[in-house]
Parts: structure tokens; sequence; C-alpha cells
């Protein structure tokens, strides 16, 4: 198993937030979460200046009751240009999924998520 990294999930899902959690952390990884954007910059930002950043950012694509994944990495990327994130969403034909790297992403996991598939993203994002 490989694992042994410091993950923040941004989702406003508290299902999708509990199974990928307990996924997360059955593959050895450190996880922290937020509910949408504004909170995940924040928790992005503590933890960097207290010198304990985060590997990989997991970011859900539609947050309707805040700032959703675009955006976040946007502001993500004006404060840290070497930020690794995954755009995660329900929608695989959204434009932002189909050409994540031109928005800003390292990369993508579609809804449900597959362990298999967020094991492999996660292993090539680390190194």
């Amino acid at each position: 198993m490989a694992g042994k990294g410091k993950i923040l999930l941004m989702d406003d899902e508290q299902i999708i937030l509990d199974v990928t959690l307990e996924v997360l952390k059955f593959l050895d990884y450190d996880v922290m979460f937020a509910k949408d954007g504004s909170a995940a910059i924040d928790l992005y930002k503590q933890e960097k200046a207290a010198n304990a950043p985060f590997d990989v950012v997991i970011l859900d694509l539609t947050i309707p009751d805040g700032m959703g994944g675009e955006e976040t990495i946007r502001r993500l990327r004006e404060f840290d240009p070497s930020v690794k994130a995954i755009v995660s969403s329900g929608y695989s034909n959204d434009p932002v999924v189909m050409d994540y790297a031109g928005y800003g992403f390292s990369g993508s996991l579609s809804k449900p998520y597959k362990i298999n598939d967020m094991k492999a993203i996660l292993e090539t994002l680390m190194k």
C-alpha cells in the first residue's frame, strides 16, 4: 500500500466526505476536509504557514452553497503555483473535468470514486 501523504478534501456532501475519508485513511493518508472553497483555502494557507503543507488537494467541482473547485483552484494557484489538485465531479463530461490541466488541475476523479482510481492518481501525484 502506498499512502503516507497529507490530503485536503473539499466536498459539500457529508456522505462523500465520510466515505472518502475512510478510503483515504485505509490507503494510509492523513486527511483534512473542508465543505467549500473558502474553508479549503483558509485550511491550505494555515497548514502551509505551519510548515505542514498538503501534498494533494481534491476539490469538488460543484458546491451549490459556496465556492466550487474551479474558483478554488484559481485562488490556490495565486497563493501557491505549485499546488497539486484533483478536480472531482459526478459530471464526467463537464469541460473542467475533460480539460482539467487547462483549468489548473493536476488530475481528475469521477464520482462515485473507485478505490483503485483514487489510489493510482494519488500515487502518481505524490511522486
